[in-house]
Formats: structure tokens, C-alpha cells, sequence
């Protein structure tokens, strides 16, 4: 069962920024094909099963679209957006592996078809891939963002493991699990775009800002959607972060809102692993219930004024406003796919 969350009725999408880096990305898209060709013949098997599974692509165009907003005209921009993406592949790879995952966008997760220990190497694989073509931009700065997001990004996911199981988790640690395993890579791909393009300290910082708020919002969204999307649209089951007892937003706010007796269920639920399948239909009565899902919601709008706002420091121009609109317009499409 799933609830349809209050969104906007209207379909937005990327459109208009994936119209801005269209030619780009077409160039990022031949790099990460280029680079997913091994003598192993496993490799490119298991990478191209996730890479070619239909995701957005999300992060790397936001690297072309930085780079664009800060005059940039190399070709850096390319094996830094690649190598982004490749970050994120790798990350995909290896959490299936830890959440014991049977789906990623629709599609059999890469462990369930060739092993836990493929799935891992290869993402390994990925990230020397990625750290390659970094070093082949020779910015020691692109260099250093990226390399530090990778190991926040693992902090992260050990601090979310940490967390697992743990109806005490409080808001602000969640936020830092959230800021760790997902934002910061959309921070440091927002980042490097205008580090390419050697703007002032300020205007990398803008850009770095609009990346984090905008993470955080993605992921405060796909942590309602786990609750109230469509299955068929977000390529995997409903109600998984419940059947693997991961304490998120919703819960952390269902939780804190309930009696005892709720509380009661979901300590059975989350902390001993005793899930019925009766158990979702009502962990979402209660969600609905204490509002926590709307909660949700609104906080992941407020993240997305919020990155909205960090690139008023540009000034004036046709590419910040052609930004202005496709960016804005991240955060809605990511709250589409409950539709």
C-alpha cells in the first residue's frame, strides 16, 4: 500500500536543464562508456547495467550547468561531470550490497545477478576510474573537493549505519547522516563547475551551497516517496527503508508524535526486525496520521528556496537565468515521481 503525497498537480520536469548541457552531455556520455571498457569482461557488464538502467543523471549535469554559469570554456567540465557520475555509480553499487537490495530503477540489482563480491569491485573499479580523469583535469582544487566528498560520502553511509535500527536517532543526526551520503556529492559537483571557471571564493561557495541545500532536499524527498511514491516511477519497492528498518525523517517524525503504544510498534518494527506485511499499512496510517509526510515535504521546499537563493550572488546574465529556471525546477521533479 502507498499514499499518494499533496504535491502539485502540474508534471514539472529537467527539461530546461537538460536542454542547457544537451551537446555536453552528450560528450559526458561517450567519456563514461569510454571508461567503463575493460579486458575483464565482467566490468563493463556490471557497469553498464547500472549506467544504462535510465537514471537522470542528475549530479553530472549540474557540474555542466556551474561550469556554464561561471564562463568556463575548457574541457575539464567533461571528465569532471564523468567522474561525478562514476562517484555516484560506485556509491549505488556498493549500498546495495549493504541495504541487501533486490531493485535500483526497475531493475534487478547488479549483487542479485552476478554477487555482492562483483557488485563491490567494480564499484571500486568505478571510483579509480573516476579519480583518473580528475587527475587528467589537473586542478589540484577539483581534485581536493571531490577526493574529500568521497570520504564524507563514506562517513556518511558508516554513520547511517550507526543509526540503523535506532528510534532515538534525533533530527540533527539525521540531517548529518543526509548531508553526508547524499549532498555532498551534490555540493562538491556544483562546486568544482565554478572552480573550473576560477570564480571568486564567494561565487564557489554559491555554487557549493546550492548543491548542498539541493541534496538535502532530494533526499528528504526520496525518504517520503519510500512511503507514498509510485512504485512503478521510482524503480523500486515501496516501503523498502521500512522493511530494512532505516530510520528516516518520516518515521523520526511519526515517532517523536505518537502515543506509546506507537511508539511501542515502531520499536517492533524498526528495532527487531518483526515486520508483517499488515505492518506497512500501518506504519503509513500513522505517518498520515502525525502529518509526517507533509512535514517532510515542506522541509525538503524549505532546502530547495534555500539553493535556489545561493545562486543570487551571479550576476545578471542569459545563462543565470536559463540556470535559474532549470535548477528551480530540480527539487518538483524529484517530488514528481509520486505521481
Amino acid at each position: 500500500m502507498a499514499v499518494v503525497l499533496p504535491f502539485e498537480p502540474n508534471e514539472p520536469s529537467i527539461d530546461a536543464l537538460v536542454r542547457l548541457v544537451k551537446a555536453d552531455m552528450e560528450r559526458v556520455n561517450a567519456a563514461i562508456l569510454a571508461r567503463t571498457g575493460s579486458d575483464v569482461a565482467m566490468i563493463p557488464e556490471v557497469a553498464n547495467h547500472l549506467i544504462s538502467s535510465g537514471g537522470k543523471r542528475l549530479r553530472p549535469m549540474l557540474t555542466l550547468a556551474c561550469a556554464a554559469l561561471s564562463g568556463y570554456e575548457g574541457d575539464g567540465h567533461i571528465k569532471l561531470s564523468a567522474s561525478v557520475e562514476f562517484m555516484h555509480t560506485a556509491t549505488l553499487l556498493h549500498d546495495d550490497v549493504v541495504d541487501e537490495s533486490d531493485m535500483r530503477r526497475g531493475k534487478l540489482a547488479a549483487r542479485k545477478l552476478w554477487g555482492n563480491e562483483a557488485s563491490v569491485l567494480v564499484g571500486d573499479f568505478l571510483l579509480g576510474q573516476a579519480f583518473k580523469m580528475m587527475v587528467e583535469v589537473g586542478s589540484l582544487t577539483c581534485l581536493d573537493i571531490l577526493s574529500n566528498a568521497a570520504s564524507v560520502i563514506a562517513e556518511g553511509e558508516v554513520m547511517q549505519l550507526a543509526a540503523a535500527k535506532n528510534t532515538q536517532t534525533s533530527e540533527d543526526d539525521y540531517l548529518a547522516v543526509i548531508r553526508g551520503k547524499t549532498a555532498e556529492l551534490f555540493a562538491a559537483a556544483c562546486e568544482v563547475g565554478a572552480v573550473l571557471g576560477q570564480r571568486p571564493k564567494a561565487e564557489q561557495a554559491a555554487c557549493r551551497s546550492y548543491g548542498m541545500n539541493l541534496g538535502i532536499a532530494f533526499q528528504l524527498v526520496d525518504d517520503a516517496l519510500d512511503y507514498g511514491g509510485n512504485q512503478t516511477k521510482l524503480g523500486k519497492n515501496v516501503g523498502d527503508d521500512f522493511r530494512e528498518g532505516k530510520i528516516t525523517l518520516p518515521v523520526l517524525l511519526a515517532f517523536r508524535r505518537g502515543d506509546e503504544s506507537e511508539r511501542a510498534f515502531w520499536q517492533k518494527c524498526l528495532e527487531n526486525g518483526e515486520v508483517t506485511d499488515a505492518d506497512l499499512k500501518q506504519a503509513i496510517a500513522l505517518l498520515m496520521k502525525h502529518r509526517a509526510l507533509a512535514d517532510t515535504v515542506e522541509r525538503a521546499r524549505h532546502y530547495g528556496a534555500m539553493a535556489k537563493d545561493a545562486l543570487a550572488l551571479f550576476p545578471a546574465s542569459p545563462a543565470k537565468s536559463a540556470l535559474k529556471s532549470a535548477l528551480s525546477q530540480a527539487v518538483d521533479f524529484c517530488l514528481a515521481r509520486a505521481h
